[in-house]
């Protein structure tokens, strides 16, 4: 597996990846039907470091790293990930996990904080744990869940 920054060329794969994750409106908070360009826009946005998991030739995940505050927050990291379906259970999302720790670091972040992760997403939630991000607090009803209704989600956050 190869890890890489993300380049111009590499962004038909990224909203492939994009596009079938929040299909099942299950994990993430954009629409299920939000289109092509919204989510490029948002993904790969100049002021994010967004990043590739090569497999075979092929890219399989997709990453990125933003501030998560502005100005005097802006010590704080955020990030997003998300791998083809047909990819998990094999290491990648560790892989990039690991990955995203280090280069936040090597990027002066101080920290790194995930806003929303859907409570009912039981396999980022451990892996976030196993990595060594503590659930800091819950959110009644946060997200939209298109199958399971109003559902809960947690702020997770480590130091770096």
């Amino acid at each position: 597996m190869l890890i890489r920054k993300a380049t111009q060329e590499d962004q038909d794969a990224i909203w492939e990846i994009i596009r079938q994750v929040i299909a099942k409106g299950d994990t993430y908070v954009f629409a299920p039907n939000s289109h092509k360009e919204k989510m490029l826009n948002y993904w790969c946005d100049p002021n994010k470091y967004t990043y590739v998991a090569v497999v075979d030739e092929k890219i399989a995940g997709t990453f990125m790293i933003a501030d998560n505050f502005p100005d005097l927050g802006a010590h704080v990291a955020n990030a997003g990930y998300m791998t083809l379906p047909g990819m998990t259970g094999k290491g990648l999302g560790t892989a990039m996990g690991k990955f995203s720790l280090e280069e936040a670091k090597k990027l002066g972040y101080k920290a790194m904080q995930f806003n929303l992760v859907v409570k009912s997403n039981e396999r980022a939630v451990k892996l976030w744990q196993k990595l060594g991000f503590k659930i800091i607090g819950e959110i009644p009803k946060a997200f939209q869940h298109q199958t399971d209704g109003l559902t809960n989600a947690y702020i997770m956050w480590q130091a770096l």
